[in-house]
């Protein structure tokens, strides 16, 4: 088993900056994929990005293409998702999910955090 926290999130203005943190305890993190997801407001879950356990591949939901990064440290069982520019679309509740693959589907992570809102005001 493996817990997740995240931290991070906060009000913004749009083309502001925000790094997302999501701590990992109680198992191996280098073992695990994952993924950073949004929910917002009526809205079903989405994904936005995803690592494998190397940190050697990444992928992106097209929305945050080109203004998301997401990074992992296995020596602090952490990852991060680096946000620029971001817009009042992506207002949302962020998760970070653990998984044994790594994947823009949600069914494919056993373990979520609890979450963190970001908001963006335009």
């Amino acid at each position: 088993q493996v817990q997740l926290v995240e931290s991070g999130g906060g009000l913004v203005q749009a083309g502001d900056s925000l790094r997302l943190s999501c701590a990992a305890s109680g198992s191996t993190f280098s073992r695990y994929a994952m993924g950073w997801f949004r929910q917002a407001p009526g809205k079903e879950r989405e994904f936005v990005a995803a690592i494998s356990w190397s940190g050697g591949f990444t992928m992106y939901a097209d929305s945050v293409k080109g203004r998301f990064t997401i990074s992992r440290d296995n020596a602090k069982n952490t990852v991060y998702l680096q946000m620029n520019s971001l817009e009042p679309e992506d207002t949302a509740v962020y998760y970070c999910a653990a998984g044994s693959s790594y994947s823009g589907s949600p069914e494919r992570y056993a373990y979520w955090g609890q979450g963190t809102q970001v908001t963006v005001s335009s």
